[in-house]
C-alpha cells in the first residue's frame, strides 16, 4: 500500500520512527514550514489509462501497471538504491541482485537490474522495498498495451515553494499506461482516488493531485545525541494538504497528521 494512503486511513501513527518506517522515511528531510510532496497525473481516453508521476509515486504506479497485466512474468531493467545495506533482504526475496556501496562518508547501496521476473514475486519486492530503498525499473509488454518508464537517478529535493511548484517537470520521473476497462479503472481508483471518489464525475478525463506538507511542530527524542540520528527520529506534526485537480474543478482535502 501506498504511504499516502496509508497516512490517510491512519494519519496519527503512534511511534512512527520505529513502527513505520516504511511512512516515516519520506519525512526526514523536512523541518518546520510548508514543503512539496509528490504529485501524480491520471489520464483515461476510451482505450487506456496514463500514469505520470513523481518520486514517491513510483512504487505505487509499479504496482498498478503489474496488478494489471495478463503476463506472468516481466523483462525488467534498471536499479535499486537503498540508504541501508539489503543484501541479506536481497537474498530472502529470492533475487541475486548485487549491491554495491557508495564511497565517501555517508554510504549508499546500488544494484544494477536486468532480468525476467515473475509478476507476483515482483509485487512481493516492491512492498518489501518501500521501507528502506528506491526501486527504479522499467517494463512493458510487445504489443505495448502496458508499459512502464522509471528514471534511473533520483532528482534532488526541491527547494520550491508549492506556489512556484513545476508540477510539469517532476511529473516525468515514472511513467506507465495500462487498458482501461472496468476492473483496471477500480484498481486506479482505490490505489490513487480513494479519497476523492464521491467528488469524481462519471466521465473525467484528466486528474492531477498534490500533496503538499504542513509540519508545524518537530517532537525531538530526548535520548538520542547525535545530530544525523535525531533529524531522522524525529516526530513531525502538521498536516497534509491534498489537492485533486479533476478537469476544470478543483478540491481540496487536509489531513492532521502525526509522522
Amino acid at each position: 500500500m501506498h504511504f499516502l494512503k496509508q497516512i490517510i486511513e491512519n494519519p496519527n501513527l503512534k511511534n512512527p520512527a520505529k513502527e513505520h518506517m516504511n511512512i516515516h522515511r519520506h519525512f526526514y528531510r523536512y523541518s518546520k514550514g510548508i514543503f512539496i510532496g509528490p504529485a501524480i497525473e491520471i489520464r483515461r481516453t476510451a482505450s487506456k489509462i496514463s500514469f505520470k508521476g513523481s518520486l514517491e509515486y513510483e512504487d505505487i504506479i509499479q504496482e498498478i501497471v503489474l496488478k494489471t497485466i495478463p503476463d506472468s512474468n516481466v523483462n525488467i531493467e534498471g536499479v535499486l538504491i537503498s540508504g541501508a545495506d539489503i543484501k541479506d533482504l536481497i537474498r530472502e526475496l529470492g533475487v541475486d541482485w548485487v549491491l554495491k556501496a557508495s564511497k565517501g562518508k555517508t554510504k549508499n547501496y546500488k544494484a544494477l537490474i536486468l532480468e525476467e521476473i515473475g509478476k507476483e514475486k515482483l509485487l512481493k519486492i516492491i512492498e518489501e522495498l518501500r521501507k528502506n530503498s528506491y526501486l527504479l525499473v522499467s517494463f512493458n509488454s510487445e504489443d505495448k498495451t502496458y508499459k512502464l518508464t522509471t528514471n534511473k537517478r533520483l532528482p534532488g529535493p526541491s527547494k520550491k515553494k508549492p506556489v512556484d511548484d513545476d508540477v510539469a517537470k517532476r511529473i516525468g520521473f515514472c511513467k506507465g499506461d495500462i487498458i482501461n476497462n472496468t476492473t483496471n479503472l477500480e484498481i486506479v481508483l482505490d490505489e490513487l482516488l480513494y479519497d476523492f471518489k464521491s467528488e469524481l464525475p462519471e466521465k473525467w478525463k484528466k486528474i492531477t493531485i498534490l500533496n503538499n506538507y504542513k509540519i508545524n511542530e518537530l517532537e525531538i527524542p530526548k535520548d538520542i545525541k547525535n545530530s544525523a540520528m535525531l533529524r531522522i527520529m524525529a516526530i513531525r506534526k502538521g498536516k497534509l494538504i491534498r489537492t485533486a485537480q479533476i478537469d476544470e474543478e478543483s478540491v481540496e482535502k487536509q489531513y492532521s497528521i502525526v509522522v
